[in-house]
């Protein structure tokens, strides 16, 4: 039997990794969970799993939540995060912690020698560098657990790498689809969040919206499959039914293929190499009329072109992108800036940047404080 941490478990993948787990007793056991401040999820999922151990955001929640539940060792704060990361009784770990607060759980996970399913993209936009090297110093294998990367990571088992002549991540293009630049000033955050296909947590539904979301999934990718930039590219595909696809030299593709329904990734990746029976409905390809794909437009929605400055770039400008990306996105989910706004601030940030090496983790973090505080000021400056 599996022995599980799930990072995040209150969030949309947390609860659908729980989902998996709830129907499937025989093969895995949740032994901790982590997760920010939703007691009142947290707590079911205590009474439902049984965890032995869970950390919360910080020491009110934790108090909080022992006052409401008897079982577990309950810890709190970013050394709680960690320590449950690395619990010695745990095999395998989910990391879906949102934003770049899931890089150091993530890292302690691979330290401890733990096989990471990683929904944390931010992990690798922000410090993708050492955490290949500290994945390849413990021996430790990440699994992608993003759609689009499963896909890929699907499509590449019992491939030769130098087959490979480029990866094509497909994006269903948000709420805002074939609208254009001067269509996007007035939208509201709830016009933002109002997705087609999936459902996410707010930040990453918006991040869906500006196409910042595959921005930074491609610079996941490059991490993940050992690619540059220029073999990794994106074409918007509205029905969500083609999660990515692989070209290989022969100009032959590969696409894996199912109904959007993140239980599908997570229940590949818990049970990697095998699978598990029906954790999502089957696929009629006999009702589905037509798959269509265009290029994305980089004008319109300049965050995926950022995005690509940013790899292009490397060192710490992948930070800085992401930790400006979410301070904007925040600010607009507090109705402080408008939606055109995001990547107005994204650039200005990234423009004033001057790029580090990011080999060191000292020099991740510090880019990191400054992108935020660099982001804020320009948010001050358009309120003024």
């Amino acid at each position: 039997m599996k022995r599980l941490t799930v990072l995040g478990s209150t969030g949309s993948i947390g609860q659908s990794t729980l989902d998996v787990v709830a129907g499937n007793r025989d093969r895995f056991k949740v032994v901790a969970l982590a997760a920010g401040r939703n007691i009142d999820i947290l707590e079911k999922q205590i009474q439902a799993f049984s965890p032995e151990l869970v950390a919360v955001a910080d020491e009110a929640t934790a108090a909080a939540l022992r006052s409401r539940t008897k079982g577990p060792d309950i810890l709190s704060g970013a050394g709680g995060m960690e320590q449950v990361a690395s619990y010695s009784g745990s095999d395998f770990v989910i990391s879906s912690i949102v934003g770049s607060a899931g890089l150091m759980p993530t890292l302690a996970a691979i330290r401890a020698g733990k096989t990471v399913g990683l929904a944390n993209k931010e992990a690798l936009v922000v410090a993708g560098g050492i955490v290949r090297s500290e994945a390849k110093k413990h021996n430790v294998k990440i699994i992608p657990v993003d759609s689009e990367h499963s896909a890929v990571f699907q499509c590449l088992e019992g491939q030769n790498r130098e087959d490979i002549r480029r990866i094509i991540l497909t994006a269903s293009g948000g709420p805002f689809f074939n609208k254009k630049r001067g269509d996007l000033k007035n939208v509201t955050a709830k016009d933002a969040l109002n997705h087609p296909n999936w459902s996410m947590g707010k930040k990453i539904t918006i991040d869906s919206a500006t196409l910042m979301n595959k921005g930074l999934e491609v610079i996941e990718a490059c991490w993940l499959f050992d690619m540059a930039p220029e073999g990794v590219d994106v074409l918007i595909h509205p029905q969500s039914i083609v999660h990515s696809m692989v070209e290989f030299r022969d100009r032959s593709l590969l696409a894996q293929m199912s109904v959007p329904d993140m239980r599908g990734p997570i229940s590949y990746a818990l049970s990697y190499p095998g699978r598990i029976s029906d954790p999502i409905p089957g696929l009629d390809l006999d009702r589905i009329e037509t798959l269509t794909f265009t290029k994305p437009d980089h004008e319109s929605f300049p965050c995926l072109s950022y995005a690509y400055d940013a790899i292009r770039a490397g060192g710490t400008m992948p930070c800085v992108l992401n930790a400006s990306n979410e301070i904007a996105v925040h600010a607009f989910l507090d109705g402080r800036i408008g939606f055109s706004d995001i990547p107005l601030i994204i650039k200005k940030t990234m423009d004033r940047h001057s790029v580090g090496s990011a080999s060191e983790l000292g020099e991740v973090l510090e880019a990191d404080i400054w992108a935020r505080e660099t982001a804020k000021n320009y948010i001050k400056e358009l309120k003024a």
